[in-house]
């Protein structure tokens, strides 16, 4: 059974550079807090959390406390309330994610209607959202556009959840251009989910089963998955070896690994090694 692993499994840049960050700092500062985790993988929590970092549901006076902002972004008005009790802030927010917010003020101050595709209750969108006070309009799939919010725009600027999946970004851009006058679109797809899903395009069909490895939690890997299952109902979403299921290999030649932008290396690694030990017999 051959095992090919996608180029590009795993951490991406965003992730690496949050944990990265969030680790250097709780190393330095004594009360570092979060409002929710770092990224969605159950793993790294853990090791955030076992750092010394603490998740939080509100801020409360911070005085000689930290708050790291997750890579997800948040809205401004953390920001605001964040240093209005005292926190000193570390911003581990991922720079392409930043860009999106940039893209959403200033559209927004030029006049335009924002409108956003992606996930409705995802962080990331919700910190997209509280750039611009809650002002815009979030579509998850083109059966959802709603014809009757949309009469009235002239201008609409769109931008994307950087997770999501460029068929579903053009199926509903499709729909908005069919009922809007104008629209400006920034593709704010993330390089690292466009490598993925190009992976997508052609690793279920080069091979018998696929693997996706992530939380379930995590849009990215859910995406991943859900590619990899339209092209190869032999396609498998697992968290960790403890997942995986001997029958699913049966008579398979070829087995393709891939995994989520927030899920670590050694959980790839080992993954890996349970194939090849259920392989060897």
């Amino acid at each position: 059974m051959h095992i090919t692993v996608a180029k590009s499994a795993g951490f991406c840049f965003g992730v690496k550079r949050a944990i990265k960050i969030a680790l250097e700092t709780v190393a330095k500062s004594g009360h570092v807090e979060m409002l929710g985790d770092i990224v969605h993988n159950e793993q790294v929590v853990r090791d955030v959390e076992s750092a010394g970092i603490r998740k939080v549901d509100a801020l409360e006076a911070g005085r000689g406390k930290t708050l790291l902002i997750r890579s997800h972004g948040a809205p401004e008005s953390v920001y605001g309330e964040a240093r209005r009790l005292g926190y000193r802030i570390v911003d581990a927010t991922c720079p392409m994610v930043k860009e999106i917010h940039t893209i959403v003020r200033e559209r927004y101050a030029q006049g335009f209607s924002i409108i956003i595709i992606g996930d409705k209750q995802h962080d990331e969108v919700r910190g997209i959202l509280g750039q611009i006070g809650w002002d815009a309009l979030v579509i998850e799939h083109p059966d959802s556009v709603p014809p009757d919010e949309l009469r009235g725009i002239e201008r609409a600027a769109v931008v994307v959840q950087s997770t999501q999946a460029l068929a579903n970004v053009r199926a509903i851009l499709a729909v908005l251009e069919r009922h809007i006058p104008e629209v400006v679109f920034s593709n704010t797809i993330c390089r690292a989910t466009r490598e993925r899903q190009a992976e997508m395009e052609t690793l279920p069909l080069e091979n018998d089963v696929v693997l996706v490895i992530g939380s379930k939690t995590s849009a990215n890997t859910t995406r991943l998955y859900e590619l990899a299952r339209a092209a190869n109902e032999r396609s498998y979403l697992i968290q960790t070896r403890s997942d995986i299921m001997p029958g699913w290999f049966e008579g398979a030649q070829r087995v393709a690994v891939t995994a989520g932008a927030s899920t670590p290396d050694e959980t790839i690694q080992d993954v890996i090694a349970a194939l090849e030990a259920m392989q060897a017999g």
